[in-house]
C-alpha cells in the first residue's frame, strides 16, 4: 500500500508525527508532501526536528496569501505530484486550506482520499476551517473520526457509511511527549522574558481571524489578558504579531509577556508548568485537557465539546461582557477535579489508522 500524506500547518505536523512512526514499521510506503502553508520556521521546521518526523519527500513552497490564492496555489502545485505518485490513498489532515486542496486534487484524479480528524464541527460558518472540514468530509472516501461526537455529526450529514472511529492521533503524540517531559528528557521551555517558570503563570495563544483582524476586538482581548493577576506567557503566532504591528498594538502590557511560539515538546512542558491555559486554538484546548490543565477558550464555540465536561474547558467569547471579576475567576480558576475518561482514545490511534487504510483498500 502506498499513502501520500498532505500537510502544511503546525497542527498537521503534530498529527503527522505518530502517523509517520506507525508507517515506519508497517512495510507500507509513506510519502510526505509539505505544501509550505506554514513556512515560518517556528511553525514548521521545528516540528520536523522536534518530533522526529522524516523530512518531506516533496515541498511545494506555496507560502501565504488569501484563502483563495493559497488553496489554488496548493491545488496547482500538488496536481502533478499526485499524478506522478499515483498512491492508493491520499491522507489529508484536519481543516486547513492544504487539507481541502489535497482532497480536491486527489478526487479529481480518481485517487482515494482519507480524511484524518473527520466530523469535527464548530457550526460557525464564519470560520474558514469549518468550510474546509465540511467540504473535505463530503469529498473524501474514508472519514477517520476521532470521537463518537464526530461520528454523530457525519451520520447527521448522511456520511455514516464512509465513517469509522479511529481515535485521535493527537493523543498519541501528546501523551508520548508528556511522558518524556516528565522524565526529564527535554530541556525546560524558553518562556517569554519576565515569566518565572517556578512561579504560577498562564499559557496563552491568539491567532484566529475573528479575534485578530478587528482592531477593537484584538485590543480588548489583549487588555483582558493584561488585567489578570497572574503572569501570562503569550506565545505569539505570526498572525498575531503581524496584526498587532499593523494596528499599532503593544502586546507586552500588564500581565502579558509575549514570546515566540514553542516547539511541541516546549509547548507541552510550558502547559505542564502552568496553572492554566487561555487560547482560541482548537488543538491547545485539547492539549490542555490531556495534560490536566484548566482551559479558557476565547470563542463562542468549540469543536472539542468533550473538554467542556467537568469545567476543564470554559467558553468565554467576550471577557468584557462577562465583567472583570467573573473573567478573572474564570481564567485563573483552579484545576478541576472531575474525572475525564478517554473520549479521545487510548494513544494508539495512528496504528489503527494504518490498519484501517490497509483493510479498506483490500
Amino acid at each position: 500500500m502506498k499513502v501520500v500524506s498532505v500537510v502544511g500547518a503546525r497542527p498537521q505536523l503534530v498529527k503527522l508525527a505518530p502517523i509517520a512512526a506507525a508507517f515506519a514499521g508497517s512495510g507500507h510506503e509513506h510519502v510526505i508532501v509539505h505544501t509550505g502553508q506554514h513556512y515560518d520556521a517556528d511553525l514548521s521546521d521545528v516540528f520536523f526536528t522536534g518530533l522526529g518526523i522524516p523530512d518531506p519527500d516533496v515541498h511545494l513552497g506555496v507560502g501565504s496569501g488569501s484563502h483563495g490564492a493559497q488553496t489554488g496555489g496548493v491545488l496547482t502545485a500538488i496536481d502533478p505530484v499526485l499524478a506522478e505518485q499515483r498512491p492508493d490513498w491520499v491522507l489529508v489532515y484536519g481543516d486547513t486550506n492544504s487539507t481541502l486542496a489535497g482532497a480536491l486534487s486527489a478526487v479529481k484524479q480518481h485517487i482515494r482520499v482519507a480524511h484524518l480528524e473527520a466530523g469535527l464541527r464548530s457550526f460557525n460558518r464564519r470560520m474558514p476551517e469549518e468550510h474546509n472540514r465540511v467540504l473535505t468530509d463530503h469529498a473524501a472516501d474514508l472519514l477517520l473520526a476521532p470521537t463518537e461526537e464526530a461520528l454523530r455529526h457525519l451520520a447527521n450529514e448522511g456520511l455514516a457509511e464512509r465513517a469509522v472511529l479511529s481515535g485521535d492521533v493527537m493523543v498519541d503524540v501528546c501523551l508520548r511527549v508528556r511522558d518524556a517531559v516528565l522524565a526529564g528528557e527535554h530541556a525546560r521551555p524558553t518562556l517569554p522574558d519576565g515569566i518565572d517558570p517556578d512561579q504560577p503563570y498562564l499559557v496563552a495563544t491568539l491567532h484566529r481571524p475573528d479575534n485578530t483582524d478587528d482592531p477593537a476586538r484584538l485590543a480588548a482581548l489583549v487588555a483582558a489578558l493584561a488585567d489578570l493577576p497572574v503572569p501570562v506567557a503569550l506565545l505569539a503566532h505570526p498572525r498575531l504579531v503581524a496584526r498587532a504591528t499593523e494596528q499599532g498594538l503593544k502586546l507586552n502590557q500588564g500581565a502579558v509577556h509575549a514570546g515566540r511560539p514553542l516547539g511541541y515538546a516546549g509547548l507541552v512542558a510550558a502547559v505542564l508548568g502552568s496553572v492554566g491555559v487561555v487560547t482560541d486554538s482548537g488543538g491547545l484546548q485539547k492539549e490542555a485537557y490531556l495534560l490536566g490543565r484548566a482551559c479558557t477558550t476565547l470563542r463562542p464555540e468549540t469543536e472539542w465539546v468533550e473538554t467542556l465536561e467537568g469545567d476543564w474547558n470554559r467558553l468565554i467569547p467576550d471577557p468584557d461582557a462577562l465583567g472583570r471579576p467573573a473573567w478573572i475567576e474564570a481564567a485563573t480558576r483552579p484545576t478541576p477535579s472531575a474525572e475525564q475518561g478517554l473520549p479521545y482514545g487510548d494513544g494508539h490511534a495512528a496504528e489503527r489508522v494504518v490498519e484501517i487504510l490497509a483493510q479498506r483498500l483490500g
